[in-house]
C-alpha cells in the first residue's frame, strides 16, 4: 500500500517506519523543514532502541519519504494516516488544533483530486477524545462536498516508549474503529503482517476504539498511583512495600505489571489521558472519581518524596530552605530508554530543589539535550554520573537505567560530601546502602541511617 503519516512525533515517525519496513511506501509529512531535512538524512528527532537502524534501511530502500507538502505526501496515497500532537490546556482539556488542520490539510488535497478517485481511507492515529474521528469526517465532508468520496477510521497506538519497535512488531493487539466492514477488511490487510503471532485485530465501532486507548492508559495509571498508595501505607506502619508487592502480586488475577512503588507516572500519555477521561467526563456529567483520585495521588507522590529531602536537612519550607546544598540527580527522563522529559518526575524535584535555593546537577544517559533545553543555565547537566554526585549533599535517583543499579558504591561515597541518597525508583537493597554507610531513604520501606 501507499500511506502517508501526518506528523512525524514519535506516533507518526514509528509507525511510517514500521509499515515502510513490511514492504508499504510511506511517505511522512511534517511542517518542520528543518527536521524534514535531517530525517531524510536517516537521523531521528527522538531517541527509540532500533528506530535509527529501520529508518536508515527504509529510506535506502526508497520505501520511507520525508516531505513537508502536503500534496505530495496525500495525492497517491491509498490511507492517510493523522498522528499529530493533541496537548492538554491549561484545564487539562485535549487541545484538537492539529487534529483540525490535518483534517483541512486532507480535505484540500481530497478537492484537487476530485470525485474519480478510490475512497481514501483517513484514519485518525492520535489519542483523541471519543467522537473526534467522526467530527475529522464531518469537518472534511462539510468542506469537499457530497461528491467526493473517503472513509475514515480509528486505529490507537499502543506502544511504550523504549520498546515501541517490538511492540509495533509484535503488538498485544491491534484495535480498528470503522464504519464499514470494506474499510476493516483494508485495516486488517494492512496489519496481517504483524498479528501471525497468533493476537487478535478487533474491528470495532469508532467510539469504542477511541475509548479503548482511554480506559487502557486509564487503567495503567490507577495501578501505578495505587501501589504508591499503599507503598505509602506502607512505610507509616512499618511494613515493607517489596515484601507486600511479593505476596500480592502471586495472585493470578492481580498480576505484577506497572505495580512497582516510586515516584509516579510521566511521559505524553498517562497524565494526558487520565485529565482528558476526566475532562470527558465533566463535558457529559459523568463523575469520574477514580480517575481524578488518580491524577490527584500521582501529583502528591512527587511532593511527598520531596517532604523527604526537606526533611532529612531539616529545611524550612521557605525560599533559601535548602541552601548552600547541592543536590544531584541520577536520571532525567521519565523513565528509562527514552530521552523523553515530558511530566517527569526529576523535572518536577529539580525545580522544587530550585526554588528552595539548593544548587542541582544531573545526569541522564540520552535526555541531556532535551534537559538543557528545558531547563537552561539553573540546573548543571553533567556527561559522568559520578562527576554528577561530586561533593552533593545528597544524590536522587529520578529514572530506573540500568547505568544506575549496580554503581561503584565506594566510589559514589568518596565523591559525594555526605553518603546520602534519595532514591526515588527502590533500586537498591536497605541492607545494602546500611553495609556502605549510605544514608538511604526509598518509597514504602524504612530509611536506613547508620549509626
Amino acid at each position: 500500500m501507499r500511506l502517508s503519516m501526518v506528523g512525524t512525533g514519535y506516533v507518526g515517525l514509528v509507525t511510517g517506519v514500521c509499515l515502510a519496513n513490511t514492504g508499504n511506501t510511506v511517505t511522512c509529512l511534517d511542517i518542520d523543514p528543518a527536521k524534514v531535512a535531517k530525517l531524510r538524512q536517516g537521523t531521528s528527532p527522538i531517541y527509540e532502541p532500533g528506530l535509527d537502524e529501520l529508518m536508515a534501511h527504509n529510506i535506502a530502500a526508497k520505501r520511507l519519504l520525508f516531505t513537508t507538502d502536503a500534496w505530495e505526501a496525500h495525492e497517491h496515497a491509498d490511507m492517510i494516516f493523522i498522528c499529530v500532537g493533541t496537548p492538554s490546556d491549561e484545564r487539562g482539556h485535549t487541545d484538537l488544533k492539529y487534529i483540525h488542520s490535518a483534517a483541512d490539510a486532507i480535505a484540500d488535497a481530497l478537492i484537487k483530486l476530485g470525485p474519480k478517485q478510490r475512497p481514501k481511507v483517513i484514519v485518525v492515529k492520535s489519542t483523541v477524545p471519543v467522537g473526534t474521528t467522526l467530527m475529522v469526517r464531518d469537518r472534511i465532508r462539510a468542506k469537499v462536498g457530497p461528491a467526493i468520496p473517503f472513509e475514515v477510521a480509528n486505529n490507537p497506538e499502543f506502544l511504550k516508549e523504549g520498546a515501541a519497535i517490538d511492540d509495533f512488531n509484535k503488538p498485544d493487539r491491534v484495535v480498528c474503529g470503522v464504519e464499514h466492514d470494506a474499510v476493516g477488511d483494508r485495516m486488517r490487510e494492512l496489519y496481517d503482517p504483524f498479528v501471525r503471532n497468533g493476537h487478535p485485530i478487533f474491528v470495532i465501532d469508532i467510539l469504542s476504539s477511541e475509548m479503548v486507548k482511554y480506559a487502557s492508559n486509564n487503567f495503567l495509571a490507577t495501578k501505578i498511583s495505587f501501589i504508591n498508595e499503599m507503598a505509602n501505607l506502607c512505610e507509616a506502619h512499618g511494613a515493607d512495600i517489596a515484601r507486600v508487592r511479593e505476596g500480592m502480586c502471586s495472585d493470578k488475577r492481580i498480576g505484577n505489571q506497572f505495580l512497582y512503588p516510586g515516584l509516579g507516572y510521566g511521559g505524553s500519555c498517562f497524565p494526558k489521558d487520565t485529565l482528558a477521561c476526566i475532562m470527558m467526563g465533566e463535558k457529559t456529567g459523568i463523575p469520574t472519581l477514580v480517575s481524578k483520585a488518580v491524577h490527584e495521588t500521582n501529583q502528591r507522590q512527587r511532593d511527598r518524596f520531596f517532604d523527604k529531602v526537606m526533611g532529612h536537612f531539616s529545611a524550612k519550607t521557605a525560599p533559601g530552605g535548602l541552601a548552600g546544598k547541592t543536590i544531584a540527580f541520577w536520571g532525567i527522563a521519565f523513565k528509562p530508554k527514552t530521552d523523553d522529559i515530558r511530566e517527569a518526575p526529576a523535572i518536577t524535584l529539580m525545580r522544587k530543589a530550585l526554588g528552595y535555593g539548593a544548587k542541582v546537577r544531573a545526569y541522564d544517559p540520552v535526555a541531556a539535550e532535551n534537559a538543557r533545553h528545558e531547563l537552561g543555565s539553573a540546573v548543571e547537566i553533567t556527561d559522568d554520573q559520578y562527576a554528577c554526585a561530586r561533593d552533593a549533599d545528597a544524590l536522587v535517583i529520578s529514572t530506573d537505567w540500568d547505568d544506575f543499579k549496580s554503581p561503584d558504591y565506594h566510589q559514589l561515597a568518596k565523591v559525594m560530601k555526605s553518603p546520602v541518597i534519595f532514591d526515588g525508583r527502590n533500586l537498591y537493597r536497605p541492607s545494602q546502602m546500611r553495609e556502605h554507610g549510605f544514608t538511604y531513604y526509598s518509597i514504602g520501606r524504612a530509611a536506613v541511617k547508620p549509626s
